[in-house]
């Protein structure tokens, strides 16, 4: 009952005519916000306090306790009160009545107690200086306000004064003395020099009391004025003191200096000032004290001399510091301020000045004293006759303040006694009140540091209920949400309310409903049935009133799809979504926001039901987007954020810093990243020695880096600029950093691809890559460079040239040099290379064409001279013998049934290039691949650097033919870079080509098209002799017989014959047999006699068939030094006598004849003089012992 009557005491000291009464709507709007309600409806009713209500007086406005007022303007002393009657006022001064009608300087503003003091008649502000009190009265009480003291500000002058030059010796502790003149408000002081403030540090600093403090003086502070200024915040004006001459006395070993009002390095004197510990100039002593009020700032100081400058430090006895947020260090230190003291801040503070030669320590005792606030302050009470109240007044302090009760501004002891009324310490009892008992009551709360006044009325009243709202109100309230249906009443005693749905049941009270102490009804969840009629009756012992609300429940508006975050780039279209749905009852309008304010829409920014388009997006665009969309009765909102992507800006300022030989710092300042952060900065140059004016990318940094070391070239004049990158692209390049010059060096490079190589047969011509540019490191680049003869201890030549290449002359034919090189300039040498093996020229290549029956004789490569013989030199290099139509002996038929025959032909090679491949065989062949294998050489001669192979095509062609390889054949490479290849061959007859391989390819799939021969060799090549050289080397050839197949007979159907296993087994029944029938032909010849020729003339040609156990055919027969005699029979079975036989001409018996690296045999023939001379054509002798491999 108490709590109900003591907030309708608020509530009526609250109502005015002409005022919006919500019902204490700010009590209301903090309890649904602590519920966190999205929504609520609170109704706002416009009432009149009845005129037949009456109140005592209550202050409403009144000026500061501690008013200082500008001289310059009129004195206004607030007070406004208001009650029922109009209050009258009326004031104090200094404790006694204020006639305001006798002073014609001061008047009252009408229905107001504010006073005006004016003075353009004259006066003085000053006169009218001191402790004001407004007393507000009508028929039921006397308000007061606080006593008002007023003060005029003051803004005195500097005293006039003569200030002595201050001298002082250098390392000493200096104080300058400001004194202030004493100000009201006090002035805020500062120092000058000339016209700028003094630079304040560790060393020198302002103290509290406006002092300028140095810790030690140096020689540099000798300057002629050191000026205190004040100034006065009321009056805008500063006074500025006479400046101070300082003087610094410097010692030099004997000597005494005077520097006066100039600037000296202390660096120019041989001895420095002397060091001293710390000791304090503020405050004094090792221990002082602080008092401070509750709720003001502390302010601790502790300044110390000493050289070096000591250090502060603070800490708290028996405990810690305050927190961070009440804490501040300040003046580099020497100041430690707390905000907003409590008393648990009470305590004793140390502070200790340190330097290497000592510390010293003070300590501050600080006690908290609080002037009197509120524990509970009184408020107005409103009572009905026979009901009982109390008021209570609650304070406190330190020390204790002490509680006086006044009423109608005297005190409560000196008043009419009143049995209803009864006085306990703090509070004031009432029982069983009566009309005309009515009156305020002052508490007064006071101790040494201040004091506090509360008025608080008693009303006594007696009036019948009565409804303050509109009649019959109707209220649209959303689903789902709480709801408060207000009815605002009057009445004493205080009536009862209570709330009724469609005029039927009990009083609303429980479940979803809420009766509030206000009279308000509140529904926790509005929900469809809880629509209709709600009346609200209140009563007492003099009447009953009643009020009708009407209640309607609609669907909440919503946005179903709101505006999302966007990131576009600048020049783009952005979209915003906002999709809406509300009660089709509710008119329902759409805004767009901006940065919480309202988007104007032109022909960039358009809107439709559902879309904000912005066209053309610019950085201004950039923001926060609300779409609002609202109801009568409720709303909802969406923001989203646009974000404008686009090219970073360029970074700025460049500068070079940290220079040396070879690097140099570069820091810039990055541009806008546009919100698109900057990922990579390219950091490029530009140099005007070698391509002036192209900018050359030097490096690139991570986008959070803007210092950098940027690693040099020597003897470069560099200048650079930044890009800055981000995702939507590069930025412009900044401004150029001024230029940076590197300081030649040596060189650092080697020049590469150091190479000897003969230009002709009597030279060796040395070449590589000159250094770059930016390699030189100085001027004036040359090369020396060294040569001799490979493993022969000789002692090195050299020479020294500027050129890219030096021909050493007068070399023999193909001999290995050692050759380095090394670059030099003007700063010295470079480091050398190393040693690379270099070939002096080679002998011109010997191509010649003997004729039959002619004798030639030739030297090749400087080689010795070969056995005349009737042959064909190639342009390869390949001695070929003309053989004629060959005939096919018995034991080859078999090569038919697969369509392919082996001739294996050896040549000899000169030396110091690769051996033979072990061997070279068809593994497998098909209807159109054949798959050939061979392996690495015995002897590399060098670093195996790949195979050649080689191969010709045509049409149906007898073996001579096949191996007739003409020196206006047509030479292609092709070069495969797998270890197995498939190369389709499709060439027109007597075409010859090359096929360069791998060292690691040993094998292959070889392709054909045409029917008819194929010619396959292999030779190795190495780093000692290129194969495109005109050098003979050693080689295999491979000779296959193709025969004519018809296309239906490799149709996809076919079975491959050659992989058919009865097929496999024949073959290998047939090798078994032709390889015992030459084992017993080889026993045979070794145990007979020489066979005279023409004997032997028709037999078929033995063939011997030697394998080394790495699968590789040795060629050398064991009669290789004697005449092969017989013929071959021809493809066609004809046995007739070559046309192309080979006679051996030699003029020394036996001979040899080497080619192209390769051995093909040594051939050698008796020749009886007579029958040479009887004879013309000789019988041919064979070069070749045929081995056939079947695959």
């Amino acid at each position: 009952m108490q709590r109900r009557r003591g907030f309708f005491s608020q509530l009526l000291s609250s109502v005015e005519c002409s005022v919006c009464f919500v019902n204490k709507i700010h009590e209301l709007m903090s309890l649904i916000s602590s519920l966190s309600l999205s929504l609520c409806v609170c109704v706002c009713v416009c009432v009149c306090r009845p005129p037949t209500v009456k109140q005592p007086p209550t202050i409403v406005k009144q000026s500061l306790k501690d008013y200082i007022v500008d001289p310059r303007d009129n004195i206004i002393i607030e007070c406004e009160a208001k009650g029922n009657p109009v209050p009258v006022f009326s004031w104090r001064r200094n404790g006694k009545f204020f006639n305001i009608g006798k002073d014609p300087r001061v008047t009252m503003r009408k229905r107001s107690g504010t006073l005006e003091i004016g003075f353009r008649s004259g006066g003085r502000p000053e006169d009218y200086e001191g402790e004001y009190q407004c007393f507000a009265t009508n028929d039921y009480g006397t308000a007061l306000s606080n006593k008002i003291l007023l003060r005029v500000s003051k803004a005195p002058l500097w005293p006039k004064e003569v200030l002595e030059p201050v001298v002082v010796t250098e390392g000493s502790p200096l104080v300058l003395q400001c004194n202030p003149p004493p100000g009201l408000p006090p002035p805020y002081t500062f120092w000058m020099n000339i016209m700028s403030p003094i630079p304040q540090d560790k060393r020198v600093s302002m103290g509290l009391n406006g002092d300028l403090y140095f810790s030690n003086v140096l020689v540099q502070d000798a300057q002629t004025d050191y000026s205190c200024n004040a100034r006065f915040l009321f009056t805008h004006t500063i006074q500025q003191k006479n400046p101070f001459s300082l003087k610094v006395l410097t010692s030099e070993c004997t000597h005494t200096f005077l520097v006066p009002r100039i600037f000296l390095n202390p660096a120019s004197f041989f001895f420095s000032p002397t060091e001293t510990a710390p000791s304090f100039l503020s405050p004094s002593g090792s221990e002082s004290f602080k008092m401070v009020l509750r709720g003001d700032k502390l302010l601790l100081e502790c300044i110390a001399a000493g050289l070096p400058t000591p250090g502060i430090k603070w800490f708290k006895k028996g405990g810690e510091l305050p927190g961070h947020n009440k804490v501040k260090f300040e003046n580099f230190n020497k100041t430690l301020r707390i905000v907003s003291v409590s008393e648990e801040d009470a305590g004793q503070y140390i502070c200790m000045a340190s330097n290497h030669l000592g510390s010293i320590r003070h300590s501050i005792s600080v006690q908290v004293k609080a002037a009197p606030y509120w524990l509970d302050k009184p408020t107005n009470l409103v009572l009905a006759p026979d009901e009982n109240g109390r008021l209570v007044c609650r304070a406190n302090g330190n020390p204790k303040p002490q509680i006086q009760w006044l009423m109608n501004g005297e005190p409560i002891e000196s008043s009419v006694p009143n049995p209803s009324r009864q006085i306990v310490g703090d509070t004031i009892i009432f029982r069983s009140v009566q009309m005309g008992s009515s009156a305020v009551y002052q508490c007064n709360a006071s101790n040494q540091h201040g004091y506090l006044l509360a008025n608080a009325f008693v009303s006594i009243l007696d009036l019948p209920p009565r409804m303050l709202g509109p009649k019959n109100q109707k209220i649209k309230v959303i689903e789902n949400n709480r709801t408060f249906l207000d009815c605002p009443f009057f009445g004493s005693p205080l009536p009862v309310l209570r709330w009724f749905k469609n005029g039927q049941g009990s009083g609303l009270d429980g479940g979803q409903y809420r009766l509030h102490i206000n009279g308000t009804l509140e529904i926790r969840r509005a929900r469809d049935e809880d629509q209709g009629t709600y009346t609200c009756v209140a009563s007492n012992i003099l009447g009953m009133a009643e009020n009708q609300v009407h209640l309607e429940v609609k669907d909440p508006t919503r946005i179903i799809r709101a505006p999302e975050h966007q990131a576009v780039r600048r020049g783009s279209t952005a979209r915003f979504d906002c999709k809406v749905t509300s009660d089709p009852s509710l008119a329902v309008t759409v805004t767009w926001m901006k940065d919480d304010k309202p988007l104007a829409l032109g022909w960039r920014f358009k809107k439709d039901e559902e879309f904000l388009y912005i066209h053309n997006v610019n950085e201004g665009d950039e923001g926060t987007y609300t779409c609002v969309v609202a109801s009568e009765i409720d709303e909802d909102s969406s923001p989203a954020r646009l974000t404008v992507l686009d090219l970073p800006d360029p970074p700025m300022d460049l500068e070079l810093s940290d220079p040396a030989a070879r690097s140099v710092r570069l820091t810039w300042i990055p541009g806008n990243d546009h919100n698109s952060p900057i990922r990579e900065f390219l950091v490029q140059f530009e140099e005007d020695r070698w391509d002036p004016g192209r900018w050359q990318n030097l490096t690139s940094f991570p986008g959070h880096l803007n210092s950098v070391i940027l690693q040099l070239a020597p003897f470069v004049n560099y200048q650079f600029r930044v890009i800055a990158i981000n995702t939507e692209g590069q930025s412009e390049p900044s401004r150029p950093s001024p230029r940076y010059k590197t300081s030649g060096a040596a060189p650092d490079a080697i020049p590469t691809g150091l190479r000897g190589w003969g230009s002709s047969k009597d030279n060796m011509e040395i070449t590589w890559e000159p250094l770059l540019d930016l390699e030189r490191n100085g001027p004036n680049l040359q090369y020396n460079v060294w040569w001799r003869r490979k493993d022969s201890g000789e002692e090195w030549s050299n020479v020294t040239t500027a050129s890219s290449k030096h021909i050493v002359h007068n070399t023999e034919t193909y001999v290995p040099y050692d050759i380095k090189i090394q670059a030099r300039n003007d700063f010295g040498a470079g480091p050398e290379s190393n040693v690379e093996t270099g070939y002096s020229g080679e002998d011109s290549e010997s191509t010649h064409t003997v004729k039959q029956n002619e004798k030639a004789k030739l030297s090749i490569c400087g080689a010795r001279p070969f056995v005349s013989l009737i042959f064909h030199f190639d342009q390869q290099n390949v001695l070929l013998v003309y053989l004629g139509k060959v005939n096919i002996p018995a034991y080859l038929l078999s090569c038919l049934l697969t369509s392919v025959c082996v001739c294996v032909c050896v040549c000899v090679c000169v030396s110091a290039v690769p051996d033979t491949p072990r061997f070279f065989k068809i593994n497998r062949r098909s209807s159109d691949t054949l798959h050939l294998q061979w392996d690495k050489p015995l002897e590399p001669n060098g670093i195996l650097t790949g195979y050649q192979l080689k191969y010709l095509t045509g049409g149906p062609l007898g073996l001579a033919d096949c191996l007739r390889l003409d020196t206006h054949t047509h030479t292609h490479t092709h070069t495969h870079t797998h270890t197995r290849t498939h190369t389709s061959i499709h060439y027109p007859p007597l075409i010859l080509d090359w096929i360069k391989l791998f060292p690691s390819q040993q094998a292959g799939y070889f392709h054909f098209l045409s029917d008819g021969w194929l010619v396959f060799r292999v030779q190795t090549t190495s780093n000692s002799a290129s194969w495109t050289r005109a050098l003979m080397r050693k080689c295999l050839c491979l000779a296959l017989i193709m025969s004519p197949l018809s296309s239906s007979a490799y149709s996809k159907d076919q079975v491959d014959i050659a992989t058919q296993g009865w097929f496999i087994g024949l073959m290998c029944a047939i090798a078994l047999i032709v390889l015992i029938l030459l084992i017993v032909c080889f026993i045979k010849r070794s145990r007979g006699g020489k066979y005279p020729v023409r004997d032997k003339k028709d037999l078929p040609l033995d063939p011997v068939d030697q394998k080394d156990q790495d699968g590789s055919f040795d060629y050398h027969s064991d009669e290789d030094n004697k005449p092969l005699q017989g013929s071959q029979t021809s493809l066609d079975g004809n046995v007739k006598e070559s046309d192309d036989s080979l006679v051996d001409y030699g003029e020394g018996g036996d001979g040899q004849f080497n080619e192209d690296g390769s051995f093909i045999g040594q051939y050698t023939v008796k020749k009886d003089k007579d029958e040479t001379e009887g004879n013309e054509s000789s019988e041919a002798t064979s070069p070749v012992n045929a081995i056939y491999s079947l695959a």
